[in-house]
This record gives C-alpha cells, structure tokens and sequence, in this order.
C-alpha cells in the first residue's frame, strides 16, 4: 500500500438507505412546516412553465423578448382569476341553496332514526347517537365549511407576487439553461423533462376536466337537478384532484336530487356520475395522463396521499406534478437510483440504463 494512503470500507448498503429515508422524511417535515409558502409558490411555478411556449412562439414572432414576458403573465393571471371566480362563485351558489332544504333534511332525518329504530335498537342509544346530528346544526356547519373553503384564496397573493418576479426572469431564463446544460447536462435534462411533463398534464387534465363537465352537466339538466352550471363548474375544478376529485363534485348534485327528487334521483346522479367518471377519467385519461407525468395510477394516489398530508389542499392539486419534480431530478438524472422506475413508471423500461451511465454497485 502507497505511503499516506489506506484503503476506506465501502459503506453498507442498509446505512445508506437508512439515511437515504432519513434525509426523505427531513425534507418531508421541513416541506409541511412550509406548506403555506412552498404550495402557492409551486403553483405559480407550474403555471409559468405551462405557459412558457407562448412566451418562445412571441419571441420567433419578433415580440420582445420583455413584451413577451409580460403577455404570459398577464395571460397565466387570467387563466388564474378566472379559476378563482368560478370556484367563490359556484361555492357561493352551493351555500345559497342549503337553506332551501331544511324541511327536506329535517324529514329525511326523522326517517333515518325511524328505519334504524325498527331494526331493534334501543330508542336511548338511537338518541344519544343522533344528538348531534340535529339537521340545522348541520347545515349550518356545511354552509360554514364552504364558507371557510371561499377564503382559501387569501394565497393568491403569494402567487401573483411569484409569477410577477418569475415573469421578469422569463427574457433570461433560455440562455441559463444552456449554461447549466453545458456543466450539469443531467440537471439540464432533467429540467427538461419536467417542464414538458408539467405541459402535457395540466393540457390534458385541463381538457378531461371540461369533456367530463359537459358530460356531467347535460346528465344533470335531462335529471332536471337545479343548477347544472354550478355543478358541472366543480365538476371541472374537482377534476384537477386526481384519483378523488369526481368524488368530492359528485356529492353535492347527489345530495340535492336526493332532496328535490327522493332517493332514486340521487342514486341515478351516482350511477351516472360513476359512469361517466369511470369511462372517462379511470380508463381513457390515464392514458394520456399516464404518458405525461409517468407513473402508475398506484403511484398516482400514493402521491395524492402523501403531498395532501405535506402541503395541505393544495398537496392535492399539485400531487403530480410534485411527483414528477421528484421522478425527474432523483430518479431519472441518477443512473444509481434509475432502477425504481421499474416499479414506479408507466414505462418499465425507463429503469434501464442509458448509454454512459456508470454501472451500479
């Protein structure tokens, strides 16, 4: 052995992964102290990388490069107000008509208690349990948890103020990659990768959501439901929840036909719902969905899971393009860890290794 030198154990494999979980679960906890500064400002982040291509088509055009900038954000502000608007609106609309049906709630309640008193309970149980179940205080607690849902947007300005900055950076931002691309070629690809990847979701989730609101609406009004607008309106914001978002925009037609029309009206808007959610949102969309951030749908509502319990409501909005970020610059830029595509990607063979990549150890 040379002077001076001596030979150093390679580390074993279960102390990496111990810390490699250790260092996952850190960032995790340092993200959810954060939530309420990281969500807004990765939202505003994915709105300008959507909207990045016009930016590029101006420039080729002979807009300046500054003009150009200032397009895309005013363009990607009201893409952004006009989400905003229809969702205080339609929420606005939901609390405006819960009081229309105390009566019916009322009635529907007593006939719970009595089916659930005919099948031998005891009456002193029934009333303990149905207690706190008084009809008006019900409503009252929906209509103020739609309320609170209403004033969720008190984060717009975070992001109006990210993609203010964020445009100003736009006139520049071609050249860095081509410098990063020059020094970390990986990182560059990476980037890459996920801006295209971002693209193609929110484009086809975008247009999914108004297939399924039209679908969803024109079931509705042959139903004859009130406000078919309102609920084919959440029908499409639900939609950019994966996996549960036809859930949460099917609830509220469901509990209105089952108030105006009786039970057979609300299971109808279920079937129909399902159905319509099922064709188009579990078998045709995934597909396309699938191709564009790259995991399975597995992957897909474990992410869901796990960024709504790190960001919060807005962990459920962006649970895939959040698992994009990290499949593009964890695992497909490093050649050691390209492996867990194979259980992750939609596209086993994305594991495999690409020409030049070191063999693993």
């Amino acid at each position: 052995m040379a002077s001076g030198q001596q030979d150093v154990a390679p580390q074993p494999r279960f102390n990496a992964v111990i810390v490699g979980i250790a260092a996952a679960l850190i960032s995790l906890l340092i993200l959810r102290e954060f939530a309420a500064l990281i969500g807004p400002l990765f939202l505003a982040l994915n709105l300008m990388i959507t909207g990045y291509p016009v930016h590029t088509w101006l420039v080729r055009k002979g807009t300046p490069s500054w003009l150009s900038a200032i397009v895309v954000s005013l363009t990607v502000f009201a893409v952004l107000l006009a989400i905003v608007v229809g969702l205080i609106w339609s929420i606005s609309e939901m609390i405006g008509l819960l009081p229309h049906y105390s009566a019916q709630f009322t009635a529907l309640y007593e006939q719970v208690v009595d089916i659930v008193l005919s099948w031998g309970f005891e009456p002193t149980a029934i009333s303990n349990i149905f207690s706190s179940l008084d009809p008006t205080r019900v409503l009252s607690a929906a209509t103020s948890v739609l309320s609170g849902a209403s004033g969720t947007v008190g984060i717009i300005g975070i992001i109006v103020a990210a993609i203010v900055f964020m445009a100003m950076d736009t006139p520049g931002l071609e050249r860095r990659i081509r410098l990063i691309s020059v020094t970390r070629s990986r990182i560059a690809v990476a980037m890459g990768s996920f801006a295209r990847g971002v693209r193609r979701y929110w484009l086809v989730t975008t247009i999914f959501g108004l297939i399924v609101a039209v679908l969803d609406g024109i079931a509705l009004a042959i139903m004859g439901i009130p406000l078919v607008l309102v609920w084919a309106l959440f029908s499409f914001l639900t939609n950019y929840i994966p996996n549960i978002g036809f859930v949460i925009g099917l609830i509220p037609p469901a509990v209105v036909a089952l108030f105006v029309h009786g039970w057979q009206s609300a299971l109808l808007v279920i079937v129909v719902y399902s159905v319509l959610n099922f064709v188009v949102q579990s078998i045709i969309q995934p597909r396309f969905t699938g191709e564009s951030v790259g995991v399975t749908p597995t992957t897909s509502f474990v992410s869901l899971l796990l960024w709504s319990a790190v960001l919060g409501g807005l962990g459920t909005l962006l649970a895939l393009p959040l698992t994009l970020l990290v499949k593009s610059f964890v695992i497909d830029a490093d050649p050691q860890a390209r492996w867990v595509n194979a259980l992750i990607a939609v596209d086993p063979s994305d594991a495999e290794a690409e020409p030049g990549d070191e063999p693993a150890d």
